[in-house]
């Protein structure tokens, strides 16, 4: 059986409105899949990156640098 996760850009730009303290409209955003973690997504707003957590929480997407 295959699972799939969605998002709605709706939803994921209100928590976005949220964690950046201003409105953002869902064709503002960019939205992919994370790869390295099921349900969990990467959103590109400005020039700025975020990754939405399964448990729906949303943190900024740093880089490590080697």
């Amino acid at each position: 059986m295959d699972i799939i996760y969605a998002a709605e850009k709706p939803s994921i730009a209100m928590l976005l409105s949220n964690h950046v303290k201003r409105r953002v409209r869902p064709e503002e955003i960019k939205v992919s899949e994370n790869p390295d973690e099921t349900g969990s997504f990467f959103i590109g707003f400005d020039f700025d990156q975020y990754v939405l957590s399964p448990s729906g929480e949303i943190a900024e997407d740093r880089l490590e640098l080697s």
